[in-house]
């Protein structure tokens, strides 16, 4: 589940999980989403955060994505959580979320806020420490950063 993870390492362990349709990155309406590849993008996350170990795992799969949540007990320090369309539908992973006591930020590539309707809803934000919306790919680094910084 976890790549190289280990309890008594100094590293910081941070989950990065995204949820439905993310996988097509790079390919699905790049106006919103952009051109390049979560997979991409994450290479430049880890060398841009050597002081942290990114556990990246994407689903389109609702209880998958659950799943991994509760793996992340004790395992991470914190996660970059980006449910996709389940935002605004899944009560069962804002539960996840708020059950394993790990520190989340709602991740959001685009703003969802200046969406539809529907998008503005957010079953998770409530169980999340912070939401980041709106900024590309750059939300996933801020959100790094945060725990990076955080205390």
């Amino acid at each position: 589940m976890f790549n190289a993870f280990c309890l008594s390492c100094i590293m910081l362990q941070i989950a990065i999980i995204n949820g439905p349709n993310l996988n097509l990155l790079g390919k699905r309406e790049p106006g919103i989403y952009g051109h390049q590849s979560f997979e991409q993008y994450l290479t430049q996350l880890e060398a841009r955060f050597p002081s942290a170990a990114l556990h990246y795992y994407q689903s389109n799969v609702e209880g998958e994505l659950i799943n991994y949540l509760h793996g992340c007990m004790g395992k991470v320090q914190g996660i970059l959580l980006n449910a996709g369309g389940y935002t605004h539908t899944s009560i069962a992973i804002a539960d996840a979320v708020a059950a394993i006591g790990v520190p989340t930020i709602e991740v959001h590539i685009s703003n969802v806020l200046a969406r539809e309707e529907y998008r503005k809803t957010s079953f998770i934000a409530s169980r999340c420490i912070g939401s980041i919306c709106g900024l590309g790919l750059d939300g996933y680094a801020l959100g790094v950063q945060y725990f990076i910084d955080k205390p």
